[in-house]
């Protein structure tokens, strides 16, 4: 793009000259081939003082296409190569690779601004003015970015780490993360939902980790029994039903509680650790229970359920009710069959 009007073709504020400095190296050659270049320069449009041929605009879809396939290749390369360092950790190579396609998409842009001329100081008001725009417009997005590369830069927040993350109505649960984005992280449950955090929400809000310093979990499971129940066998079943259970841990040993006497059954708590929270920690709990009913069942162990015994106050009215009751209940029996 260059202005038509007498002065020169070429003068040093125009805006973009890469393509017009391309123009003239080619041109001095004076071969078949800038032939079809003036031609091509020769088809424009003319808008005002501003003149754009299709010789413009096939140098900047080529140096728009050059300048983005050097950033993916680059990209790719990096990324290749970090994956090869076996001394970096998981958070150690992703914040790597964000940091380094950082960098290669700056460079992309001089390199670009560079190729095609593009004099930034005639673009100072209007850059001004579409930069606030930006600004404003991409501030969550840079937020939730700054956000991303401080969780992988402290890890507290990790690839493959279990959290516990609760949705708009309040249900909780446990997923596993799955990648850190620029905006979010991927968080993928048991069921195969997947959920979009906004790495913000990790800074401000309260997660709970499961595999922060270790993925070693303990696992609680309360058992009641009826009183007139022999509490060292009970005590010997829990054990023996986590040692039955798999994925249940042997080191940290399991530990059986009693708990208190409650209104109707005396409380234990079964507590086990399991290594592999991404595997579900609601499953093994029920594989637990089933196997503690199996053994319950098998010895009989009673599991009690709430009782409650009802007791009347004597009154005018309830004397007056029962009375009616019996009468009715005589009339039906004097009654003919």
């Amino acid at each position: 793009m260059r202005p038509s009007a007498p002065a020169p073709a070429h003068d040093a504020s125009e805006t973009v000259s890469g393509a017009d400095t391309m123009r003239e190296d080619i041109a001095q050659r004076g071969d078949a081939f800038a032939d079809i270049v003036n031609r091509l320069d020769s088809l424009a449009i003319e808008v005002s003082d501003w003149r754009i041929s299709v010789f413009d605009l096939l140098f900047a879809a080529s140096a728009l296409a050059l300048v983005l396939a050097f950033a993916w290749l680059a990209t790719r390369l990096t990324h290749g190569a970090l994956r090869r360092i076996t001394a970096l950790d998981g958070a150690q190579r992703l914040l790597a690779e964000k940091i380094a396609t950082i960098l290669i998409w700056v460079v992309t842009f001089l390199v670009g601004v560079d190729l095609l001329g593009v004099d930034l100081t005639a673009l100072t008001v209007f850059s001004g003015a579409f930069g606030l725009a930006i600004g404003f417009g991409l501030q969550k997005t840079l937020g939730n970015l700054i956000a991303g590369i401080i969780l992988l830069m402290d890890k507290s927040i990790k690839p493959g780490d279990v959290i516990q993350i609760a949705d708009q109505a309040g249900n909780e649960a446990i997923g596993q993360i799955r990648k850190i984005g620029i905006r979010a992280i991927s968080v993928i449950t048991r069921d195969q939902t997947e959920y979009l955090i906004p790495n913000e929400n990790l800074m401000v809000n309260q997660v709970i980790n499961w595999s922060y310093s270790s993925k070693t979990v303990r696992v609680k499971a309360p058992v009641g029994v009826a009183y007139h129940s022999d509490l060292k066998l009970v005590t010997e079943l829990l054990y023996r039903a986590v040692d039955e259970t798999p994925r249940v841990l042997t080191d940290p040993k399991p530990r059986v509680n009693l708990m208190g006497f409650g209104d109707s059954s005396v409380d234990f708590e079964l507590r086990f650790w399991i290594a592999d929270p991404e595997a579900g920690i609601a499953n093994i709990r029920s594989d637990v229970f089933m196997r503690i009913w199996d053994l319950f069942q098998e010895h009989g162990v009673e599991i009690p359920f709430p009782q409650r015994d009802l007791n009347l106050r004597e009154s005018k009215q309830m004397q007056a009710l029962i009375a009616a009751l019996e009468q009715r209940d005589s009339a039906q029996t004097e009654a003919p069959q």
